[in-house]
Order: structure tokens, then C-alpha cells, then sequence
């Protein structure tokens, strides 16, 4: 079938949309139309490693309704809303032990540009388009995912809030959740208020913990920290930065994320914790860090990398929907939507106030 997709040619390229072709689907594979896809930085960090000219269809945010599913689909059905995340293959040792987020193909079904066996979703007057990202690649009017990566969600849910829940907000909010685990005698710093920063504040507050700290360059970010968890904002350029922190916690952080992928940040997070303390890191950036190892090893310090919350989506959207339902997940207040065809005022959107863009496709 044809649909509309928003397609880059390379890293300097915008995204324009275009008519492609979408393949006929495999036995577990689902149609969704897509109405809601939010816009995360690891579209555009994969989309600036891409082959200049090499047509890709990115968009790993997508929630929508389903229009068809393959014979072998089992619990979903047309006219199902769901919301799409990443893919995962459900049977090899790492997914059959709760740990999805780790699968052995996690790789390839996810950022190979194809599916599995080596075909694409989508082409474009017969060539193969770069696709599958994650397994939807939604930027666009239809995507095609699969029986494991869709959640399938009520009638009541609005998808525009509820997009982000399928990577960014999953991520921070389960890096919380899952690896953290603050209790109420807790202290949490976050650093970097992005769409996954911020929604690890918002699932810091939700779990009761009473000191929250967001770190980050802008003002606007820092102020709307505030208005979502955060019991204290500090700038991220101050030069006292760790020692502000270990005086509101009164000697250093129990937890702390890394959002950034700065060296020198990360560097400020794992210093800023009291000992025994545990630092997660979900950004992606710099492949090289330097950490004070007396540190670590003589303050008993932990850290920790981590892919998408260590989530089971199936298992950890639900929870976020509720808290969002129950107001203790206000998303709402840091989404900012902008119609389908407007994507490239979203990206520009990112690069200046906008926290988390979502385009509303239909």
C-alpha cells in the first residue's frame, strides 16, 4: 500500500515528505495508522551517522490505530489503539528473563535499516528505504511493527501524551523505576531536563522520593523541572554545582542519572553521590569517560548503563498511563505538538525551547 513518510537523504538533508510503498505484511507483523509520533534525539544523532543520499525513514515514537495484522498476531486486533516501542525478538535468554531492553537481536531489529531476514518495509519507486527503526519506523501514515513491540491501550488514552512512553519517557521513567529504585528517605539528581530527564523527575515524585534535583543549562528547562517534580533546580553551569548538591542532600545523592553523555557531567554525577550511591547512565554520546576510580572503588559507588528503562513496555506503559490518569505523570506539561508536516519546525523546536516535540499525523 502507499502512505506518506517523512524521509531524510542524509545527515544536512530536512525530512520531507514523500510517497513510499509499504510491503505486504509477515505473519506477526501489524498495520498501524499512525496519529501520534513523538520526535526524540536518537532519530536525529542516528540520522547525522547516516549515508548522505541513502533514503531513511526514522521515528521510533509512533502510537496509532491498527488497521491489519498477520496470521500468527495473537492479542491484538483491528481497531486496537496502541502505542509502539522498541522491538524485541521475545524467545532468546535475555528477553525470556525480563530483560527485553537486552535482546541478543536487540541490534537488528532495531537499527539495521531492515527487517531480520534482510527486506525493508518500505521503498521508494522499488529501491529499499533505510526502515524498521525500532522496529515501526513511524515517521509517517502507516507503520508496520510487530506482535512484540505494540501495547495495546484503551479507547480513553490520549495518544499525543501518551507517544513518548514507547522510548523517551520509558527510558527515564524506568531507569527510576527499574534500576534506582528510590524509597522515601531517598535523593535523586537528574541530570540533564530533556524528555527522558524530566520524565525521571516526574517518576521520582510519583514514587514518593523526597528530595529531587534537576540539573540543566537552560533556565526555561530548570523552571519547568520545578513545575513537574523537581524539589530543587541548580544550574548546570555553576562552578559549585557538586557542592550544592551534596548541601541539599546533606552530604551527597543516594541516586543519581545521567541524560547528558558529557564526560565532565557524568564526572560531576558519579562526585555528587554520598557512598554506596548508584549512578545510571542512559545518555548516548562520548565513547570515552574518565572516572576517579578511588572514588568509585573507595565510596563503594555503583554505576550502571542502561537501554530503554530496563523495561518491559507491556509491563512499564501501563504503570506510566495510570500515574499519567492519576495526574502523577504530567507529561502534558512538557510535550509541545506540532502537525505532521511541520516536522522540520520540530526539530528546529528542539534545538531551542521545546522539550518534547510530537507531531500529530491524523
Amino acid at each position: 500500500m502507499h502512505t506518506s513518510a517523512a524521509l531524510s537523504t542524509g545527515p544536512s538533508s530536512v525530512f520531507t515528505l514523500t510517497d513510499v510503498e509499504l510491503s505486504d505484511l509477515h505473519d506477526s507483523e501489524i498495520l498501524v495508522r499512525i496519529e501520534a509520533v513523538g520526535v526524540c534525539h536518537t532519530d536525529l544523532t542516528t540520522k547525522a551517522y547516516s549515508a548522505d543520499g541513502a533514503p531513511a525513514l526514522y521515528g521510533h515514537e509512533g502510537a496509532g490505530t491498527v488497521e491489519a495484522v498477520g496470521p500468527a498476531v495473537d492479542g491484538v486486533a483491528v481497531g486496537n489503539k496502541v502505542l509502539i516501542s522498541y522491538s524485541s525478538c521475545g524467545h532468546c535468554t535475555r528477553c525470556t528473563s525480563g530483560h527485553r531492553s537486552y535482546c541478543e537481536k536487540f541490534n537488528h531489529l532495531n537499527a539495521a535499516g531492515s527487517r531480520l531476514d534482510g527486506s525493508s518495509t518500505v521503498t521508494l519507486d522499488g529501491t529499499p528505504v533505510w526502515s524498521s527503526f525500532f522496529g515501526q519506523s513511524s515517521f509517517a501514515r502507516h507503520a508496520i511493527a510487530s506482535s512484540e513491540n505494540v501495547v495495546v491501550v484503551g479507547d480513553d488514552v490520549d495518544l499525543l501524551a501518551a507517544a513518548p512512553m514507547g522510548c523517551g519517557f520509558q527510558t527515564g521513567a524506568g531507569a527510576v523505576i527499574n534500576l534506582l529504585r528510590p524509597t522515601d528517605t531517598s535523593s535523586v539528581v537528574v541530570f540533564g531536563a530533556g524528555g527522558v530527564g524530566m520524565a525521571a523527575v516526574m517518576a521520582a515524585k510519583a514514587l514518593g522520593v523526597p528530595t529531587v534535583i534537576a540539573v540543566d543549562l537552560s533556565a526555561h528547562r530548570r523552571e519547568v523541572a520545578s513545575n513537574v517534580g523537581a524539589t530543587h533546580v541548580i544550574d548546570g553551569a555553576a562552578k559549585d554545582l557538586v557542592d550544592r548538591i551534596r548541601k541539599i542532600t546533606g552530604g551527597g545523592a543516594t541516586h543519581a542519572l545521567d541524560t547528558t553523555a558529557v564526560p565532565a557531567v557524568i564526572g560531576n554525577a558519579l562526585t555528587s553521590l554520598t557512598a554506596l550511591g548508584t549512578l545510571v547512565a542512559v545518555g548516548v554520546g562520548s565513547p570515552k569517560v574518565t572516572i576517579n576510580m578511588m572514588d568509585l572503588i573507595g565510596s563503594g559507588k555503583t554505576i550502571r548503563g542502561c537501554i530503554e528503562g530496563d523495561a518491559n513496555p507491556a509491563e512499564l506503559i501501563p504503570q506510566l498511563l495510570r500515574w499519567h490518569a492519576d495526574g502523577k505523570f504530567p507529561v502534558e506539561k512538557i510535550i509541545t505538538v506540532y502537525p505532521f508536516e511541520k516536522i522540520n519546525d520540530a526539530v528546529a523546536g528542539m534545538h531551542e525551547s521545546v522539550i518534547k516535540p510530537v507531531l500529530q499525523v491524523s
